[in-house]
């Protein structure tokens, strides 16, 4: 019998792909409003100023997934297609092992799970912000979740090099 967990991870393997398939607006807007939400704080406090002026591509390769991110004002903004000045790639599970911080994130982009292209001074700056944001800050139910994911990723040993 699976663990609560392990179930949860075999389910996230089978409906994530089915995201690639939803409208980009839908995608956008959904993005929009859950980031400008849990990162009200910091927003507020400018800790996405490396992001003013500047747009950022992240890609979820395995997904085959990308929005491109910037922070106007106190606001974070997604589109499609924008002049990106950095990449970050990787899989959905280096990912959801960086926002579970069950793996540190220097060790996921020195062994090239995640990798920064373009400007690397603006990626390294934004790979600090990600490092620094305090996890209290999302709703407990959600860390809750991120973590025992995160969790069974890391003991599972289902994780693989960015493409």
């Amino acid at each position: 019998m699976l663990k609560p967990r392990a179930h949860l991870l075999k389910l996230s393997e089978r409906l994530l792909p089915l995201a690639a398939r939803a409208p980009f607006q839908l995608q956008r807007i959904a993005l929009e409003r859950s980031l400008n939400q849990i990162f009200a704080a910091p927003l507020s406090e400018n800790a996405f100023e490396a992001l003013e002026g500047n747009w950022m591509r992240l890609e979820v390769a395995d997904l085959k997934l990308a929005w491109c991110l910037t922070c106007d004002g106190q606001k974070l903004k997604i589109a499609e297609q924008a002049p990106v000045q950095v990449t970050i790639r990787g899989n959905w599970r280096e990912f959801l092992l960086l926002a579970s911080r069950q793996e540190d994130p220097d060790t996921l982009f020195f062994r090239r799970r995640l990798v920064i292209e373009g400007d690397t001074e603006l990626g390294l700056s934004i790979k600090n912000l990600i490092d620094s944001l305090d996890p209290d800050m999302l709703p407990p139910w959600l860390w809750k979740l991120l973590q025992g994911a995160g969790e069974e990723v890391a003991q599972a040993g289902l994780v693989q090099p960015a493409s």
